[in-house]
């Protein structure tokens, strides 16, 4: 029993994107202070960003992260395209909602096959399983094969899976051809089954971690369940303009962390595909919805573990979709729209795979940026993270083994899928015992 005082530090917290740190101080048998420490965060984006032409804004910031850069392209290019008053084409909403769905298809299957699954079936890493077991051997193919099927529909819109080339202030500049329409589909069916197998396998996985908090989530107004369009829904009855954000994020400064920390009403809550699904379950796709069945009665939920289920549902719905999409749109080329520079304000809000995203630019007449804001989901997230890791240690103790807690402690940073340097297990603990 954890009857001593006890020190845990955590050097360097490798995940997906960036790097962090966790200190935990444990006296008379009781978790006192946990700091979750953001290390690797700040790159100055939003300095680098002064002075250069709009123009050139939307690749420079989709340089921030490598493996959502699709998210932060739209969202910066929606920004521009709010402080130009430019107004994009049909066609062009339904090439952007195609490459967000091909981002979430392939960005969710990573998280979910190379990082979350490991620990279910009991292995260090992904390669790790075992060819010769039929489970395991299934759910390697699986994890490729849906991966592809993302990748496949975003470099099919976009150009590339990540870093894409095709969206362009007020339009795109390629447009996708008939016969990669049709591929598309075909992978994109043929990967359902895998979907449903990979739900299924969330859906009943041992690891569960329940605590109240709060939700937020950009949230269509009516239409279908999707990450580009509506309006930010706090989750109790309000439904906030996107435009007015720093209006009611409160940032919190965290001394510790590289990131600025972030509340709602001086409570902190969590972004990402379990608060989507939460706030917006009613509005996924007819045949995803007809799949699930009662597996969407566990929504709404407090279980941040949930937040893999949740990802799973949404490349299932990213996949009905998208076919839907592709069958029923015939593209065309059209021209990219233009306007000349304006003094003006531009917001960009998106829904990437982790949970909301903000931009906002401040442009001057001579189409030259002042300024600029950068809000990530990781940094909204990194309060409540704490808050967990806090009540977790807590419940664990007396009892727990030191490596009992360790682990506990990796899997649920992981639910939340944040975004830093890429590893599968990342916590490495000195443990000190006063």
């Amino acid at each position: 029993m954890h009857t001593v005082d006890l020190d845990l530090n955590m050097d360097r917290l490798t995940k997906v994107e960036g790097s962090a740190s966790l200190e935990v101080k444990i006296r008379n048998g009781k978790a006192e202070k946990v700091h979750f420490k953001i290390t690797e965060y700040k790159r100055f984006f939003t300095q680098a960003m002064q002075g250069k032409p709009l123009v050139a804004i939307p690749q420079l910031l989709a340089r921030i992260c490598g493996t959502c850069s699709n998210a932060h392209l739209l969202a910066s290019i929606e920004a521009c395209e709010s402080a130009l008053g430019i107004e994009p084409t049909e066609q062009t909403n339904i090439l952007r909602t195609l490459t967000m769905y091909g981002l979430n298809i392939r960005d969710h299957a990573l998280h979910l096959y190379l990082f979350s699954m490991p620990d279910i079936v009991g292995k260090d890493a992904f390669l790790d399983f075992d060819e010769n077991n039929e489970f395991e051997h299934q759910m390697l193919h699986d994890g490729f094969q849906i991966k592809a099927a993302g990748n496949f529909l975003a470099t099919l819109v976009a150009g590339r899976s990540v870093h894409a080339v095709y969206p362009v202030v007020g339009g795109f500049i390629h447009f996708p051809e008939k016969a990669g329409v049709g591929e598309a589909i075909q992978k994109l069916e043929a990967a359902r089954p895998a979907v449903l197998r990979l739900i299924n396998v969330f859906k009943d996985a041992p690891f569960h971690f329940d605590r109240k908090t709060n939700f937020m989530a950009l949230v269509p107004m009516g239409g279908m369940y999707g990450f580009i369009h509506g309006c930010i829904n706090t989750g109790k009855g309000e439904c906030v303009p996107k435009e007015n954000f720093d209006g009611f994020l409160e940032r919190v400064v965290v001394p510790y962390s590289q990131a600025s920390g972030y509340k709602h009403k001086e409570e902190s809550y969590m972004v990402g595909a379990l608060a989507r699904m939460n706030l917006a379950k009613n509005l996924l796709h007819p045949l995803t919805k007809e799949a699930l069945g009662a597996t969407l009665d566990l929504f709404p939920s407090t279980d941040i573990f949930r937040n893999n289920l949740a990802q799973a549902i949404e490349i299932l719905h990213a996949l009905d979709r998208s076919i839907e999409l592709l069958r029923v749109n015939n593209f065309v080329p059209e021209s990219v729209i233009k306007k000349p520079p304006r003094e003006s304000v531009g917001v960009g809000v998106i829904e990437a795979p982790r949970g909301t995203l903000y931009h906002k630019i401040f442009l001057g007449s001579d189409g030259v940026v002042k300024k600029g804001e950068i809000v990530v989901p990781t940094g909204q997230n990194q309060v409540n993270i704490e808050e967990d890791i806090y009540h977790l240690v807590n419940e664990l103790l007396p009892d727990a083994p030191k490596e009992k807690m360790q682990f506990e402690i990796e899997k649920l940073i992981r639910a939340y899928d944040p975004c830093m340097s890429c590893a599968t297990h990342f916590l490495k603990v000195d443990w000190n015992e006063a």
